[in-house]
């Protein structure tokens, strides 16, 4: 590519937003969010705050959950991912439930509300909303970490449709995914908007983490064993990173997109957006 080409696309590039309003809006919403940044911070809050949780569930339910949050690793991540460290980890006993005790599980839990808490910026920040109350959103933090435990542990048994086959599995990860980002948007916003307007940014963010999670199956095994091969142990700790990352990456643009959308075109009117009239 010559430089008049390079030229003409950069060119085409900024009147990009002014030929496409829609286009140009959605690139600013990403902007003014710190997409990027935001999908990090999402990552690491996630690392530090909900994987102990996870550990902590595991070390004191049943053998049933064990075995469920192990088969929801290997839905996530690929079958073929070496993941035996984890599987060890959610399947110790004794020593692991000595460490806590009840003062440690409450610890815990009240630590891994930060993944609700900045998950709740975010929604806020792409909706410009202030700020709400800790009373009227600390109980939201907690009924959100819960629906994502159950959604976690109901993984596995949704990628394979119950028994039903891998297209109806598809179809549920896709209804349950949608209906999961839906619920999280209006709790998180502690209900300021209504369910209408929120179900772009469910879908977008639905069907983006079902197309990534189904895509890590496929690159995740040989990505983790390569890893794990050059750095050790710290391989899985870098590739769990990055692959938060992306999950985060999905998230954050999925809300932002959405409401974009939310208030674009005819959607106001047909979702009864409030106060937003724009007309692409």
């Amino acid at each position: 590519m010559n430089r008049k080409q390079l030229r003409d696309l950069a060119r085409a590039a900024q009147e990009m937003p002014r030929r496409t309003p829609v286009i140009g809006r959605m690139l600013g919403r990403l902007i003014s969010v710190n997409w990027m940044d935001a999908s990090a911070r999402l990552a690491a809050q996630t690392f530090l705050a909900a994987l102990p949780l996870l550990i902590v569930v595991a070390a004191f339910a049943p053998k049933a959950v064990k075995d469920a949050l192990v088969d929801s690793v290997h839905a996530m991540l690929g079958n073929g991912a070496p993941v035996e460290d984890i599987e060890k980890t959610f399947g110790a006993q004794g020593g692991t439930t000595e460490t806590y005790g009840a003062v440690g599980i409450v610890v815990t839990l009240i630590s891994a509300t930060a993944l609700s808490r900045a998950l709740q910026k975010i929604c806020e920040r792409c909706w410009d909303l202030p700020k709400a109350g800790t009373r009227m959103a600390a109980w939201r933090w907690l009924a959100w970490l819960l629906g994502w435990l159950a959604t976690m542990l109901l993984q596995a048994p949704l990628r394979h449709g119950f028994g039903g086959g891998t297209w109806l599995g598809v179809l549920l990860s896709l209804a349950t995914s949608v209906l999961l980002w839906w619920w999280t948007q209006h709790l998180l916003l502690a209900a300021r908007i209504g369910w209408l307007p929120l179900l772009p940014g469910a879908v977008l963010t639905g069907v983006g983490m079902v197309v990534f999670v189904y895509a890590s199956g496929l690159f995740m095994p040989a990505t983790m064993k390569r890893s794990i091969a050059q750095f050790g142990s710290l391989g899985y700790v870098f590739t769990l990173l990055s692959w938060l990352i992306g999950c985060c990456c999905v998230i954050v643009a999925g809300v932002a997109l959405g409401q974009v959308t939310a208030v674009s075109g005819p959607f106001p009117r047909w979702l009864g957006t409030p106060g937003e009239s724009e007309e692409s």
